[in-house]
């Protein structure tokens, strides 16, 4: 009679078959729950590519137009899911074609897997045909990274990589293999990484920080919150909102961290940063007390930091421990998941109202209103603004679309004005300000929520670094819904032209091709408005369209956007005109 031992041997040999590394990539992928991964094949992963043909039935492959797009589709899925997305490429230019969204995942903490291609081992460093050092040009803009030279080390890497890509602060992988490490046999068999040898992701949090925290809390006249994608990569939405109405103390947002927090909830005072509220900005460096939760005092947040929240005691709630102290210092740091320390600090927070403190913002934000928002979202004038084009948008889709944005005005205009009840809403290029990432963004956006409306809102300048992929759009039939707010301009860089310049607009002028017929070329159904009476009816007709549509809208060339922190600034001196 078999003893259990001797079962659990017999199945364990069962489980272990001889594939191939190509297979064996495959088998990862669903081992980890990847079943929907972006790419473009080339020679080095063709033996990889074979086996997806295999595998149709259980892990849909999504051709892209260019590997970056791969990337930016790679990373909207992520953004919106909570899942590691993956991506794939050759070797050579597939493979730094990739840098990009790797860099632009590493700064916005997003989790991802991309897998190259790669010449064969004993090939590697003969300057072979499309070889090149994707691990050393990579290292700087990713979390992790391998070359795998055999294939028995196919499992063991594959699961260590999505393990750090999603644990922790998440951020991009890169695993490299070589084309002998995709055709060679092994005996595979695969077990999920659960830890790494000196790696700490998720810091155990301190009780006495936490109480440290609670006391400051409890004895602040003037709490302010700065809160960012910490919150909403640690699942602390709820933990969040209960601090804020249980302590009532004014938060606001950053622009990762836009849609933690209900937009309209009456203690979200708005957004900080260089075209963030007045509000919000200015009483920065009045508040005796800031809370920064899951943000990591970026520049575009902080302006000077000679001048940054000097009189204010500074609490920062943070995974990583080497965002303490590294840009502004921190008087108590509360290092862990911001959901577990969240909901630690809860039970020793007092209730209050501060409604002299909430008086304040009130009184900023009715500056602002009447000097700026009124104009941007009612605007008088004939030629139509970015804020009315948000707003219909908010309108029409009764502000539960998610709003992907690319770079430049649109996007602080869409970041200021857009309109979320629901978390993981706004998904946009922060860190690295990538111009050309919201029209793949959207397309792996949409793939990860096919039950809600995904909007991108993109520039002309933008629009066309990454224009190919309609194709990948019309292929897929994905119902992305695609705003250019065109102003034949390179917009940004305009305005800083037009502010510290002198006017001289080198190099931003757009000639423009005819946007709506090259959408029609793709099959996608296109108009273009340059008419206020034509707006809401045309934004309500895309957004109730079941298939994907382009709307060019005909913006005024020299709108600014306001408020506006000028660079090296203090937050102080925002200005609103």
């Amino acid at each position: 009679m078999e003893t259990v031992k001797e079962k659990k041997t017999e199945t364990a040999k069962k489980a272990i078959i001889k594939i191939s590394g190509a297979e064996a990539i495959i088998h990862c992928l669903l081992a980890e729950g990847a079943d929907l991964i972006y790419g473009y094949p080339g020679g080095a992963i063709m033996p990889v590519y074979d086996e997806l043909y295999k595998f149709q039935d259980r892990l849909t492959h999504i051709l892209t137009r260019h590997e970056q797009g791969a990337t930016h589709a790679a990373q909207g899925f992520a953004r919106v899911t909570g899942k590691v997305g993956v991506a794939m490429a050759t070797s050579g230019p597939g493979a730094t074609n990739l840098v990009t969204g790797l860099a632009d995942a590493q700064i916005d903490s997003t989790p991802m897997v991309c897998i190259t291609g790669q010449v064969a081992r004993h090939l590697l460093g003969s300057d072979a045909f499309q070889e090149t050092d994707i691990i050393g040009i990579s290292t700087p803009v990713t979390k992790w990274n391998y070359q795998i030279t055999r294939a028995s080390e196919i499992p063991e890497i594959m699961a260590k990589a999505f393990y750090i890509a999603r644990s922790g602060r998440p951020g991009p992988v890169l695993v490299d293999i070589t084309k002998n490490a995709q055709i060679d046999e092994f005996e595979f068999s695969y077990e999920k990484c659960t830890g790494v040898r000196s790696y700490n992701p998720v810091p155990k949090p301190d009780l006495k920080a936490i109480e440290a925290a609670a006391a400051l809390i409890n004895t602040a006249k003037k709490p302010y919150i700065v809160f960012g994608q910490g919150v909403i990569l640690g699942e602390a939405e709820a933990q969040l909102k209960a601090l804020v109405e249980k302590t009532g103390i004014p938060a606001a947002w950053t622009i990762l961290g836009l849609s933690a927090m209900d937009t309209d909830h009456p203690l979200n005072v708005g957004m900080v940063g260089m075209h963030g509220n007045y509000g919000p900005n200015v009483l920065t460096n009045e508040c005796d007390l800031l809370i920064a939760i899951g943000m990591r005092f970026d520049d575009r947040v902080t302006g000077s930091l000679d001048t940054y929240a000097k009189q204010a005691k500074v609490i920062h709630f943070e995974i990583d421990p080497a965002e303490i102290n590294k840009n502004v210092e921190a008087d108590v740091a509360v290092l862990g998941n911001s959901r577990e320390t969240l909901e630690l600090l809860l039970p020793l927070v007092n209730e209050n109202k501060h409604e002299a403190w909430h008086n304040e913002f009130k009184k900023k934000y009715q500056e602002e209103f009447d000097v700026v928002i009124k104009n941007d979202i009612h605007p008088t004038k004939e030629g139509l603004t970015m804020g009315e084009v948000i707003e219909e948008i908010n309108i029409a889709s009764g502000q539960k679309a998610i709003i992907v944005s690319d770079v430049g005005q649109h996007q602080m205009i869409a970041c200021r004005y857009a309109k979320f009840k629901q978390s993981k809403s706004n998904v946009t290029s922060g860190g690295l300000g990538t111009m050309g990432f919201a029209l793949p963004a959207a397309i792996g956006a949409k793939m990860g929520a096919m039950d809600r409306e995904v909007v991108a809102i993109i520039g002309d300048g933008g629009y066309q670094m990454t224009i190919q992929e309609l194709g990948t759009i019309f292929q897929n039939k994905t119902p992305v819904k695609i705003v250019v707010l065109n102003n034949e301009h390179l917009g940004m860089v305009r305005q800083w032209q037009e502010l510290f310049f002198d006017r001289r607009y080198a190099s931003t002028v757009m000639t423009n091709p005819d946007f709506v017929k090259i959408a029609e070329g793709y099959h996608i159904k296109a108009k273009k408005v340059s008419q206020r009476s034509e707006l809401k009816a045309t934004i309500a007709e895309m957004i109730a369209s079941k298939d994907a549509y382009f709307l060019e809208v005909s913006v005024e060339q020299e709108d600014n956007v306001f408020p506006m922190v000028p660079s090296g600034a203090s937050v102080s001196d925002i200005r609103l005109k």
